[in-house]
């Protein structure tokens, strides 16, 4: 769980176009984080919600061929 502000880190194993967005529970796109090429190494992001209702949101990470997602809680 956050308030309202977290860091999201992740890492890149080669280069390629890296895409983090942000998508609420029904799946609609809040924000993109990131939309670049990006070289290896480990990187982190801000992502400020304070302007979003507490709740669940995931996140996706494109990277190459990797795509994951991860779900964030948060609590106002």
């Amino acid at each position: 769980p956050f308030n309202p502000i977290t860091n999201i880190k992740y890492q890149i194993p080669e280069y390629s176009l890296v895409t983090l967005k942000v998508y609420d529970v029904l799946a609609n796109e809040v924000v993109t984080l990131v939309n670049s090429e990006k070289s290896v190494r480990q990187y982190e992001v801000e992502f400020n919600a304070s302007h979003l209702a507490s709740g669940i949101y995931f996140y996706r990470l494109k990277a190459g061929n990797y795509v994951g997602t991860k779900k964030m809680i948060l609590l106002k």
